[in-house]
């Protein structure tokens, strides 16, 4: 008996993941996430969303969007990535391609207002 196949094929990026590089600040908020062991549970979220960004960061866990009230380095495009949803203070990473085409720098990790 043949196989279904899926009606609609999911594409997948093809090629080495990105390299996610940090700014002092992003990584400041990471350690400091880290070390708090009341925001265990944050840590894990904002990890996993990161490995999602790393890979693909049009994953549908993510809901990437352009974060247009700010602009990255050299007048980057800034998008806006869920590292939780549906929670008070969800955490959110902000990040811009580049500066190399296979690199997202990470501007910032915080909780949303």
């Amino acid at each position: 008996m043949p196989s279904k196949k899926p009606l609609i094929e999911k594409k997948r990026r093809r090629g080495p993941p990105f390299k996610l590089k940090f700014t002092e600040v992003a990584a400041a908020e990471l350690t400091n996430l880290k070390s708090h062991a009341g925001l265990k549970v944050r840590y894990k979220a904002v990890l996993t969303s990161l490995a999602y960004l790393e890979v693909d960061p049009k994953h549908p866990s993510l809901n990437t969007h352009e974060f247009s009230s700010k602009k990255g380095p050299d007048n980057a495009k800034v998008f806006e990535a869920y590292a939780q949803n549906r929670t008070p203070g969800a955490f959110r990473i902000f990040f811009c391609y580049g500066p190399d085409g296979d690199e997202i720098t990470i501007l910032a990790i915080t909780s949303h207002p």
